[in-house]
């Protein structure tokens, strides 16, 4: 049912008198829950939203927000808890359990079939069809999603598990569950102690057949594919790519399963989610109305990488898009969320955001770093440092300690590498920099939260200058931003705020994605204290602000 993405109607406050009606109806369809666990829910005090949605098929539903989350939706008159209050309550419902690869085909619009279910030693819930219930992974007892029974559970073993079992309504990364804070699913042990009866030769959905017969040599892969998978896996799957799935991709979905992770390989399902989760929170909590047009790669440098979480580090080239380009391309022609258009050749820029999109409709956590003024984006310089690499004519000279053509080193290293070879082959001027001069100068530069980066040359400083324009009007122009990963119109601005001026962004010819900024007047000595104050980034890397004092002199 959320599937795709749905149209919000209204969202308002819940009644003092509708607070009470609506726990009436949960204790109701839901008795298990005690007094204090109803109060917890439904809270009289702390906000309470109910709201309108039309889902993509035009079904009406009505969600009951609390906590920043959906607890509850309903349809026809029926209320279903979501997977937000089955983590915290995950009693409520009669559960099926089921292999985490099925949870693919779920989050995609499939329903749960009968070859699926893991059957455990004591049996399956006693249900009747049409009665709510939940889905559960092997080994974790925290539900990924909810639907109702399409036979009771004695039909069930009478069709020998053939055939559908529950018709999935909602699933952890629906676009009901992004409705939310987008939270993974807690780690609840299995009480399952036994090795569980598989039904069926694979993981079935309604996409599979139903008639197939059973493969013994395959009914060993299940085995092994319980001991290895458990709960963690459900927690790595990206949420555009999943939904999006051809049913080929099933046996391969398995065999990721099979296959144990390490860390720090940052699969490329672990990538897509952190891609998705940087992207959404990017557009709420950084991007402005007014900041549009915004170059794609200054929304990258600068808004999306600050929204990576601490202790992850995004990388495209790790995902499954691959390029910043095809990512956004996703984001428009399946989620309709921006739109992207090439404003000058070769440069592309989001020239639209769709802000009511139900993917944007979630809290921003609250930042826990100081206020920055001027609504700015928390800025932090990048380490710079100078290295030179090995040339074709001096890798005799670097031979000895096992540093080959191309490999960069920082200029204590090359000393001590030339001290060394002059005092093994009795040589003089161990001090003199010719060595040097003779290398590939290099540099590195490291931005907070992303991979080292080397490029050759060195590094170009942020350009200030002062120009004339039409009717010689003074004008100053910064060119070399994008260097340092400023967002040219956060810069802009900042400036316009300081000096109350007016401000562009300009393309610069022949440069991809470079623009610079241009503002009324001799602004060099606001554009210092902004650069060196605000964004400290050190003075060597800026030129031009010397031109302030020549001007007064000439007063």
């Amino acid at each position: 049912m959320f599937a795709k993405p749905f149209r919000v109607k209204s969202n308002i406050v819940m009644k003092g008198s509708d607070r009470r009606k609506l726990k009436a109806d949960v204790s109701t369809a839901f008795p298990s829950l005690s007094s204090d666990e109803l109060i917890e829910l439904v809270p009289s005090k702390e906000d309470f939203n109910v709201v309108k949605i039309y889902a993509h098929k035009g079904d009406a539903v009505t969600l009951y927000v609390g906590h920043k989350n959906p607890l509850f939706f309903e349809v026809d008159k029926q209320l279903y808890p979501t997977v937000y209050m089955l983590w915290r309550y995950p009693a409520v419902l009669p559960a099926f359990r089921t292999w985490p690869p099925v949870l693919h085909k779920m989050i995609g619009g499939a329903d749960l079939m009968l070859p699926g279910v893991v059957v455990p030693s004591s049996g399956l819930p006693d249900i009747k069809q049409g009665d709510p219930c939940a889905i559960t992974l092997v080994n974790n007892r925290a539900p990924v999603a909810i639907g109702t029974a399409a036979v009771c559970s004695e039909e069930m073993l009478n069709l020998g598990m053939k055939g559908r079992g529950v018709c999935v309504l909602h699933t952890y990364m629906d676009h009901l569950w992004a409705f939310g804070e987008k939270s993974s699913p807690p780690t609840l042990p299995d009480a399952e102690s036994e090795r569980p009866d598989v039904n069926g030769k694979e993981c079935a959905t309604d996409e599979q057949e139903e008639g197939e017969e059973e493969n013994p040599e395959e009914k060993g892969e299940h085995t092994s594919v319980q001991e290895q998978q458990t709960s963690e896996l459900v927690r790595d799957q990206a949420h555009p790519a999943l939904t999006h799935q051809e049913e080929g991709e099933f046996e391969d979905a398995k065999e990721e399963g099979e296959q144990v992770q390490d860390d720090e390989e940052s699969p490329q399902e672990v990538m897509d989610a952190l891609l998705w989760q940087c992207f959404l929170l990017a557009l709420k909590s950084k991007v402005k109305k007014s900041e549009l047009p915004l170059l794609t790669s200054t929304f990258l440098r600068n808004h999306m990488f600050s929204c990576c979480p601490s202790g992850k580090q995004l990388d495209i080239k790790k995902s499954s898009y691959k390029k910043l380009s095809k990512f956004l391309q996703v984001m428009q022609k399946q989620h309709s969320i921006i739109r992207v258009k090439e404003l000058t050749k070769g440069v592309e820029s989001i020239v639209e955001v769709d802000w009511e999109s139900p993917e944007l409709h979630f809290s921003v956590p609250k930042a826990t770093d100081v206020a920055i003024p001027l609504g700015e984006t928390l800025y932090h310089p990048p380490e710079i440092t100078t290295l030179y690499s090995v040339s074709v004519r001096l890798e005799p000279l670097f031979q000895d300690a096992n540093k080959r053509k191309g490999v960069t080193l920082q200029p204590a290293e090359v000393r001590s590498i030339v001290t060394e070879y002059v005092k093994k082959n009795d040589l003089v001027d161990g001090n003199n920099k010719k060595t040097l001069r003779r290398m590939q100068e290099c540099y590195q530069i490291v931005f907070p939260g992303q991979s080292p980066q080397i490029k050759k040359g060195h590094i170009e400083p942020i350009d200030v200058s002062v120009a004339y324009r039409g009717s010689n009007k003074k004008v100053t122009v910064i060119k070399n931003l994008e260097v340092y990963a400023l967002d040219p119109s956060a810069v802009a601005t900042a400036l316009q705020h300081r000096v109350q001026a007016s401000s562009v962004l300009q393309p610069i010819p022949g440069a991809k994605d470079r623009v610079l900024v241009q503002i009324q007047g001799n602004q060099i000595q606001q554009i210092g204290h902004l650069l060196l104050d605000h964004y400290r980034v050190p003075r060597k890397y800026i030129q031009g602000l010397d031109k302030v004092a020549k001007g007064r002199k000439k007063k």
